[in-house]
């Protein structure tokens, strides 16, 4: 099935507290996990999370890592609005700081020692933005985690994983998740993404059976 591209910003009001609201627990928990083990020995520092939405995983990951210091990078002023809410009703908010941008984000000062990034890449124009900013504001040694949706075979294949997985949602959200599914890339797109961004030692996995996710620390010889 090709790809069908989604406007890079879901930032409608109705659309940011749906999804807000909404009970991504799932995903969220799996993928904090994951950066939380990852980091388990690592020296405390700075991680960013590109496209941070409503803000649950840099809450996820500023209790998970307390000693890390937490940036929420995100293009809605409404998303952003509601993270900064979150992150103020919470005990980590000395952790966590919050930055509107678009990527490339020319005002993050680098290198973070960690980088991760969910849902964000099929929403960008140019996928290779990511790949590039990530590599850009890592250093050697840094972690990447960017999990996303993987792309269905078929217009039918991606109804049955809006119904399997979507069916008590609102109506705003099947339909957004339904177009995301449309517009995901693919696991062998993925890989050629990132390689061409010179970040080909990081390595690539199927946590689930609607996500990609790539993983892995950063080579001495990356940008």
């Amino acid at each position: 099935m090709e790809r069908t591209p989604e406007p890079e910003l879901m930032d409608e009001p109705a659309q940011a507290r749906a999804y807000a609201e909404a009970d991504f627990s799932e995903p969220n928990q799996l993928f904090s996990e994951a950066v939380a083990t990852a980091l388990a020995e690592a020296p405390a520092g700075r991680l960013l999370d590109l496209g941070c939405g409503p803000g649950d995983i840099c809450l996820r990951m500023a209790r998970a890592l307390p000693d890390w210091h937490i940036t929420g990078l995100d293009a809605g002023p409404n998303m952003l609005g509601l993270a900064a809410a979150a992150v103020a009703a919470s005990a980590c908010r000395p952790q966590i700081d919050l930055v509107q941008a678009r990527l490339p984000a020319h005002n993050l000062t680098g290198p973070f020692d960690a980088i991760v990034s969910n849902s964000l890449l099929h929403h960008l124009p140019d996928p290779m933005t990511l790949w590039h900013c990530v590599a850009e504001l890592a250093r050697p040694g840094s972690y990447v985690q960017i999990m996303d949706l993987h792309r269905p075979d078929s217009i039918a294949r991606a109804r049955w994983l809006v119904d399997q997985h979507a069916a008590g949602a609102p109506p705003v959200l099947r339909e957004d998740f339904y177009n995301s599914l449309l517009a995901a890339w693919q696991i062998e797109e993925v890989r050629d993404q990132f390689e061409r961004a010179g970040l080909a030692e990081l390595r690539l996995s199927r946590p689930t059976e609607r996500h990609w996710m790539v993983s892995g620390f950063v080579a001495n010889d990356a940008a």
